[in-house]
């Protein structure tokens, strides 16, 4: 995928301030993309912003809680606004608690199914409608995990808000194409970031390595590839697919 692959294409990327949020608004950036950045911590937003400008992209901070209907509604707008339209929508803001499922309560329960579902399903459709107005159609990244087709102990919440986004990523996919909106999400497997790093490295995660076919975790670069594919013309005739890439996780039975 060549360095001009978004040129000219705008890209609102949630979640921005950390993690794979960040990297992906680097990734876009990098392909020819302006960016706005949403996330609740503008301090590391601003920092980013700074990153991507060095790219020669423009790049907008945009304070977000994707729980906040009203401020989802403002910060589409804001991106809008600041970019002329917005292209394409990377729906990355999620929340993982690792509690058991008898110990998780209704708060935590709410949290995560309100952030990670509820949050991109408004997300999208702020985007959609921007994108609808625009008249030029455009593209919806979801997030979600391979746990949105298998299970782990510790994970209830973050596996059902997961499912939901795999499903949902279907129905917004067969309404939405007649509108020239691709709606497709792409399933990280384990990828070592900051937050992920110190489990990945226990004597846990390099047991779990071991059912990996591959025999390694992810890279955040590893995702670059589907990334890029799954927000350019280069499948433009795909829509409402699963994409994992994940080393070959979720190939065993067990």
């Amino acid at each position: 995928m060549t360095d001009t692959a978004l040129a000219g294409r705008t890209a609102l990327i949630t979640g921005a301030s950390s993690g794979l949020g960040r990297h992906f608004a680097l990734t876009l950036a990098q392909a020819g993309a302006d960016v706005a950045i949403a996330a609740r911590r503008m301090e590391m937003l601003e920092t980013l912003a700074g990153e991507v400008a060095a790219t020669g992209r423009k790049a907008v901070p945009i304070q977000l809680d994707v729980t906040d209907t009203g401020n989802v509604e403002v910060a589409v707008e804001q991106a809008a606004a600041a970019l002329g339209s917005v292209d394409i929508l990377i729906n990355n803001s999620g929340m993982a608690p690792g509690d058991a499922a008898l110990d998780v309560d209704e708060a935590t329960w709410d949290r995560c199914l309100d952030t990670n579902l509820k949050g991109a399903w408004m997300m999208a459709q702020a985007a959609a409608r921007q994108m609808i107005r625009g008249g030029k159609g455009g593209v919806i990244v979801n997030i979600a995990s391979i746990l949105s087709i298998r299970v782990q102990k510790g994970t209830a919440p973050y596996a059902v808000s997961k499912a939901g986004l795999l499903q949902m990523t279907k129905a917004l996919a067969l309404e939405w194409a007649r509108y020239g909106i691709r709606v497709n999400a792409l399933a990280p497997g384990y990828i070592e970031t900051d937050i992920s790093r110190a489990f990945l490295q226990s004597e846990a995660g390099q047991r779990m390595m071991k059912s990996i076919p591959q025999r390694r975790f992810g890279q955040a670069e590893d995702l670059d590839g589907a990334l890029l594919f799954l927000s350019s013309d280069a499948s433009k005739y795909v829509t409402g697919v699963f994409l994992p890439v994940d080393g070959g996780h979720t190939l065993p039975l067990a």
